[in-house]
């Protein structure tokens, strides 16, 4: 496991902010409201049914 020495290292440091980033672009994602462009949709054409190229 990582100690505290570990931490004061430049590496240390740049883990750190590296978890932080990760865990505020997971936030910001997990609360971004679902916009109605973002969820899929069936779309259905006479040439998709039957088969025509278009």
């Amino acid at each position: 496991m990582y100690t505290a020495r570990f931490f004061s290292t430049q590496l240390g440091r740049a883990a750190l902010i590296s978890i932080a980033a990760m865990l505020a672009l997971n936030v910001a994602v997990a609360t971004r409201p679902v916009s109605a462009a973002a969820t899929p949709s069936v779309v259905a054409s006479s040439a998709a049914i039957t088969g025509e190229l278009a």
